[in-house]
């Protein structure tokens, strides 16, 4: 898989373009890739989805910027393994936001991605104001030779399923389902940091990861997770919160004890994947209750 990060690179071979955001990359998501990946065999095209190294959200004044799903180098280790030709990563800038949605198919997407076939969600919007629609693209697809496919929402039990959606799953502390939309488990990876070591004097050496403040974090609990280290992977058990058994952390802490495993990893990246909320955070009254209710909180991971 070839990666672009320059609207001015050229390709020759005629393509089949996936636009969108894809800021979860989620099953909706793949479902329209998967489409591209079909056309592109049936048709002889090169497959190429296109999207921004930022969230447009990120240069629009007084529009917050949604907290990271997924981090771009997650989305590019995805798409090679979907089998993508291109996979077109640009920056969102206040140029591109002024583009006007006729110059944005006409320079860039027919001009330099000899597009032949366009797929695109059933919500999508481009262009200046987000005045470029399904409507639009059609109209001009017959004036410069394209076709263009909607697809449809992707539901379950009639609730869309979308970015939005999952961010407020994994908020509220239901990963499951989170899991369910996204099609993989839900990650957050970092760097081990050094911590207060208090899990350390309890009987569980915990790994605190640097948080990057960019990522979404799951509700304040402890949860069953999944750690990888090297290419291993390993039972865990995860604690976001503060730690209000002892002196209230002013910032939410992700501590990872991993079963079976005694290395010291400081300065190296792991990655958690959470699978299931296990309970809430709590304030213990005494350190040998904390003890108590971890042991239990490490048999059911073990089970």
């Amino acid at each position: 898989m070839e990666i672009i990060e320059n609207i001015n690179k050229q390709i020759k071979d005629k393509t089949v373009i996936c636009l969108g955001s894809f800021d979860g990359l989620h099953i909706g998501h793949k479902t329209l890739i998967k489409n591209v990946m079909k056309k592109s065999k049936k048709e002889n095209l090169k497959s190429v989805v296109f999207t921004f190294s930022n969230h447009p959200a990120s240069i629009i004044p007084n529009k917050p910027e949604p907290k990271l799903i997924i981090t771009n180098e997650e989305k590019i280790k995805i798409l090679e393994n979907i089998g993508i030709d291109f996979f077109i990563m640009i920056a969102f800038s206040k140029e591109f936001m002024q583009m006007k949605p006729e110059n944005f198919i006409k320079e860039v997407l027919v001009k330099k991605l000899n597009v032949k076939r366009i797929v695109i969600g059933f919500n999508y919007k481009f262009g200046y104001k987000g005045k470029g629609d399904a409507n639009l693209l059609k109209k001009l697809g017959e004036e410069y030779d394209f076709e263009v496919e909607v697809v449809s929402p992707i539901k379950n039990n009639e609730e869309v399923i979308s970015s939005s959606i999952i961010r407020e799953l994994i908020l509220n502390g239901e990963i499951k389902k989170a899991n369910k939309y996204l099609g993989r488990n839900f990650s957050i990876e970092g760097k081990v940091i050094h911590g207060k070591k208090r899990g350390k004097n309890l009987g569980f050496p915990t790994a605190n990861i640097y948080l990057n403040n960019n990522y979404i974090v799951p509700k304040m609990g402890v949860y069953k997770t999944k750690t990888i280290y090297k290419s291993n992977i390993y039972n865990s058990l995860t604690n976001v919160g503060l730690n209000p058994t002892f002196e209230k952390n002013k910032e939410v802490s992700i501590e990872t004890y991993i079963l079976d495993f005694n290395e010291e990893i400081y300065d190296e990246n792991i990655k958690i994947e959470f699978l299931y909320f296990l309970r809430s955070e709590k304030k213990f009254s005494s350190k040998e209750d904390l003890i108590k209710q971890m042991k239990l909180d490490v048999r059911a991971v073990k089970e």
